[in-house]
């Protein structure tokens, strides 16, 4: 699976008057772990930036004025995202502001959900721990996340958490659950009984299982700060 993880920063937070995405930050992951491969973009926004997002985010009107319009990346943007699963945070708002610079294009250029589905992991963290904040910095200090170099937003700084902050959230090692039904003595003795013994199989993980097995033991090893138990057993 193609997973590419999103953050956008804008000239402030009302796409219904106006504002313009002014900061594109992708991570891509196959299978649950990073690819290298990356999307940045600022860009010029052809209109002034709000102060309080400037105080949000650090991005000044002088600083975009050199910067590349959303029209001039857009298909660069596109073929990086295709057919991916993006997560975002709060995806809504992303979304909403991509998609109006996309409406800007034309109604070829069409809408995110088009061309990808979207997990929003505002809503996977508010399931998850009800009636808490779950706001991006909130979310690191819970999942041991390091956001300490996070002094303002940045979107590729904001998907390098996010992407961490994922696995954690879909791979912490309290979501695993080793428990199996019991069986009585006789029950088993019952059905290996009536087995066939030449009618057995020995499966084994293929290369993605094994990928995704790996991914998750990573990702237990980060929120606990120590190796996982499994791979302690396997030593």
């Amino acid at each position: 699976m193609r997973q590419i993880i999103l953050d956008t920063e804008t000239t402030g937070l009302e796409v219904a008057r106006g504002h313009r995405v002014i900061e594109i930050g992708c991570v891509e992951f196959c299978e649950r772990r990073p690819s290298g491969r990356v999307f940045h973009r600022y860009l010029n926004p052809q209109r002034e930036v709000d102060r309080g997002a400037a105080e949000v985010h650090g991005l000044t009107n002088d600083f975009l004025a050199d910067k590349p319009l959303f029209a001039q990346i857009a298909a660069d943007f596109i073929a990086f995202i295709d057919g991916a699963e993006l997560i975002i945070h709060n995806a809504a708002f992303d979304v909403g502001f991509l998609d109006a610079e996309l409406a800007r294009l034309g109604p070829d250029a069409g809408r995110i959900n088009d061309r990808c589905a979207v997990l929003d992991t505002l809503k996977l963290a508010r399931e998850r721990y009800p009636g808490q904040r779950n706001s991006l910095d909130a979310l690191c200090k819970r999942l041991a996340v390091d956001n300490s170099g996070r002094d303002l937003h940045g979107a590729l700084l904001d998907a390098n958490l996010l992407a961490d902050v994922y696995l954690a959230l879909t791979a912490g090692q309290g979501e695993m659950s080793f428990a199996a039904p019991v069986v009585s003595a006789a029950t088993a003795t019952e059905r290996l009984s009536g087995a066939k013994l030449g009618s057995l199989r020995l499966l084994r993980a293929t290369a993605e299982e094994i990928a995704v097995h790996e991914s998750r033991l990573d990702a237990i090893a980060k929120s606990a700060k120590k190796p996982a138990l499994w791979r302690e057993l396997q030593s």
